[in-house]
């Protein structure tokens, strides 16, 4: 994780927690701006990149990561 990404720690939370959370997050964020959403629930698999193509922000990076997944979305 890089210094100027904002991490978002949904882990511990079902569905659509970890989405409302990663929306609130890029609400407050500035254009341009990267969140780290971390979820531990398997379906933010599904719903995350859903919501970040709805919102026109892009998912730049995806994986498992400590027994959970990471996602790296990038603001418009």
């Amino acid at each position: 994780m890089s210094s100027d990404e904002i991490l978002v720690d949904a882990r511990g939370h079902r569905c659509p927690v970890p989405t409302l959370k990663l929306r609130r997050a890029l609400e407050a964020a500035p254009a341009g701006a990267v969140v780290r959403l971390l979820a531990d629930d398997p379906l933010a698999r599904i719903d995350v990149p859903h919501f970040a193509a709805q919102i026109g922000a892009r998912v730049l990076e995806q994986g498992d990561v400590d027994g959970g997944l990471s996602f790296l979305v990038a603001k418009s």
